[in-house]
């Protein structure tokens, strides 16, 4: 005998295992329609609710037929748009995607090793500037307001080999 057991679907209508007699049981149609969304650049979740079906179904037909990530957004003529840019890294043509922070790289791997090898245009916004309560000198801390050493060093000096002794 067979027992049901709880089902990810939000209609809950579906039994054990539901993702995966739910994509057994997609229709020709709605394959196609998928395949259409993801040309078009739409993203699984968008799909899923057009559709009415779970996004983790979408997302695994998608990766299962190679739709998946930027190339399923990109494949089809999207180097010949001239309001989307290309990745810094490697020039691949970017799609823009309305209401979306703009990318300026294709992927994770491209943006790692392009700030791996320019990190001159890091702009860091949380630098601050303090005097050292050890030595009396300037130093820059970044991400980090409170500080009050440069340096170890100059902590342990301060905190225990001086200062009074009354600490």
């Amino acid at each position: 005998m067979r027992q049901k057991k709880f089902c990810p679907h939000p209609s809950g209508s579906l039994p054990c295992g539901g993702i995966w007699q739910e994509v057994l049981s997609m229709t020709d149609k709605q394959k196609s329609e998928i395949t259409g969304l993801r040309a078009a650049g739409d993203g699984y979740t968008v799909i899923a609710r057009k559709m009415g079906l779970p996004r983790d179904t979408v997302r695994s037909f998608c990766r299962r037929n190679g739709l998946a990530g930027e190339t399923a957004a990109g494949k089809e003529g999207a180097a010949g748009c001239p309001e989307e840019g290309s990745c810094r890294e490697c020039g691949k043509a970017l799609r823009q995607l309305e209401g979306m922070k703009k990318r300026v790289f294709c992927s994770r791997e491209c943006r790692e090793k392009w700030w791996h090898g320019h990190p001159d245009q890091i702009r860091q916004r949380a630098v601050y500037s303090f005097t050292c309560a050890g030595c009396g000198q300037p130093f820059t801390a970044y991400g980090n307001a409170g500080r009050k050493y440069c340096s170890h060093e100059c902590y342990i000096r301060t905190r225990f080999k001086g200062g009074g002794g009354d600490e």
